[in-house]
């Protein structure tokens, strides 16, 4: 038997039992308590009765056993017994003298006769009530002294049939049963409703099974690599897992109102409806991958499941791809061109062309009139950016763009962080190279360059990052969208929750670092006829080392792939 069905069962002999012990109790007394009433309402009428002057007068004016019946009959007491039989519905009211004579009686034959029950008490002077046999009956009678000038001269005797008290009794007992099974059946339907919603809100599930639920519940949800918050249907956190509260960096959030959260408004926007396909947003310095879907039982809704998958190791993963896939296309670019001047030497050579062949090596070498490295470099003292920017400038002319560095670039120190700075580098310039690269879907260059400018300055421990190009533009109403999730002119379904968060991410590790990511140039004009795309400007603060040498460092190089 389920449990609910065994606690509908309790709970109607419960209530099943207190109501008969309830209403036995009542009903038991309630004989005591109609006697005793209607005993009190003889008392008050017989007194009443005996307190009238003129029965007093004329009870006191028949004495003896020697009454005229006839007289009495048709006289004051008879007619005033009788009206108040009539009107008090007392089975009888009999007026009797100091001789136990009645002088008044229902049935005029039984006047001038001596009364059936014992009246000495009452002519004593005393009131009593009690329940006695008389000629028209048992019933329930009171009697009552009549003084005349301070002596006993008669009495009154009312008397109440004992069939009406038991017939009152009978109704008071059906009344009191159909009230208690009224009773019974609102607490069954009750216990039934009852019954009925606890079905329903623990759907159908039993005490055992609910208990073996959660305790699987809890070793599922906190033993699993994904994140998972549930919401019900009013917005109240109702269950999150460890890796949920992590990625989420939640503090206490059970029990609380989804909004109250602190979550930002891309997660937020999940949890309003059912989004199947995960999407990519930012929380801090992670990036993670979110989901949802709602979870309905018997046509009811109970709320939303989010899911929550750190892509931060992935989005590292590629960007570090991203740096080797960089170095290695500017080690293929130097191979191609180291074979090629040694093509050109050797031919300058074995036609007999020594003092061009010296020439050509002077040139090779740096020590000629001009060299084959990225112009400005020098003023890059920092070893990772050096490394970084000559690895950028051979990726960007795989993709037929020149990125030239500007003319007041000048770093020196060291980096602190060479994995944030490279970060929001890289991802400034992949996007510049992504804009103006003639390869791009809707380029339209007109016969102009596609250069890319980069201008590294530092003041003090602080770096300030200029990227300009030679693309169409931010064709956006607010350029400031570009740095938010999501947004991006690039589609590519082999990433999981979609591109455009490396400028997002970027902007959040500045900002979280206290600088700032921000458009100085929506694409109206550069800093000449070939710069006519977008700039963007990054303010790093403390992060580079100018009280150490590049030699002191050891930290790894690292490259941004991330789109925006």
């Amino acid at each position: 038997m389920r449990l609910r069905t065994q606690v509908l069962l309790l709970q109607l002999a419960v209530i099943a039992v207190s109501l008969s012990v309830g209403f036995g109790l009542v009903i038991s007394g309630s004989d005591d308590r109609v006697r005793e009433e209607y005993a009190q309402r003889a008392l008050a009428i017989a007194q009443s009765v005996a307190a009238d002057s003129d029965v007093q007068s004329q009870v006191a004016s028949h004495r003896g056993s020697g009454v005229d019946q006839a007289e009495l009959a048709s006289g004051p007491l008879q007619a005033e017994a009788v009206a108040v039989q009539q009107r008090t519905g007392a089975l009888f009211v009999v007026i009797g003298n100091q001789s136990g004579v009645r002088l008044a009686h229902p049935e005029p034959d039984e006047i001038g006769k001596q009364v059936s029950t014992d009246p000495s008490n009452a002519l004593a002077g005393n009131e009593e009530v009690s329940t006695d046999r008389g000629t028209l009956g048992e019933s329930v009678r009171a009697k009552v002294p009549v003084f005349d000038d301070g002596r006993v001269v008669g009495f009154v005797s009312v008397g109440v049939s004992t069939a009406r008290l038991a017939a009152e009794t009978r109704r008071d007992t059906l009344a009191t049963i159909l009230i208690a099974l009224a009773a019974l059946a609102v607490g069954a339907a009750g216990s039934a409703l009852l019954a009925r919603r606890w079905r329903r809100l623990t759907l159908g599930l039993e005490p055992d099974e609910l208990t073996e639920l959660v305790r699987e519940q809890g070793a599922v949800l906190h033993s699993m690599a994904d994140g998972v918050l549930a919401v019900d249907s009013t917005g109240i956190v109702r269950v999150v897992n460890d890796t949920a509260r992590r990625l989420l960096d939640l503090t206490d959030p059970v029990g609380r109102n989804v909004d109250a959260l602190g979550l930002t408004p891309r997660v937020r926007s999940v949890l309003d409806q059912s989004i199947a396909e995960p999407i990519a947003a930012t929380v801090g310095d992670r990036v993670v991958l979110v989901s949802s879907h709602t979870v309905e039982a018997d046509g009811r809704d109970l709320g939303m499941v989010m899911s929550v998958v750190d892509r931060t190791d992935v989005e590292r993963l590629t960007r570090e791809v991203d740096s080797i896939r960089a170095m290695s296309t500017a080690l293929r670019a130097h191979r191609h061109e180291s074979a090629n001047r040694l093509h050109v030497l050797a031919g300058l050579l074995r036609h007999d062309h020594p003092a061009e062949a010296i020439a050509y090596l002077d040139e090779l070498t740096g020590a000629g009139p001009r060299s084959s490295r990225l112009e400005g470099l020098d003023n890059v003292g920092e070893p990772h950016l050096q490394a970084f920017l000559d690895a950028k400038a051979a990726h960007a002319r795989e993709r037929g763009v020149t990125l030239r560095l500007g003319d007041q670039t000048w770093v020196q120190g060291t980096l602190r962080d060479p994995v944030v700075v490279t970060t929001v580098m890289g991802n400034l310039v992949d996007n510049a190279v992504d804009a103006s690269s003639p390869w791009a879907a809707g380029a339209d260059r007109d016969g102009r360059r596609a250069i890319v400018e980069v201008e590294v300055l530092t003041d003090a421990d602080d770096m300030f990052i200029t990227v300009s190009d030679s693309g169409s533009g931010i064709a956006l109403d607010d350029p400031d969208a570009i740095f938010g999730e999501g947004v991006t002119t690039k589609v590519d379904p082999g990433v999981p929750g979609g591109r455009g968060m490396g400028l997002a991410l970027s902007r959040q590790i500045a900002r979280r670092i206290g600088g700032d990511i921000w458009v100085a140039d929506p694409g109206v004009g550069g800093v000449d006829n070939e710069l006519s795309g977008a700039v963007v400007v990054a303010r790093l603060p403390a992060v580079i080392n100018t009280g150490s040498t590049a030699d002191d460092d050891d930290g790894e190089t690292s490259g941004g792939g991330a789109d925006g």
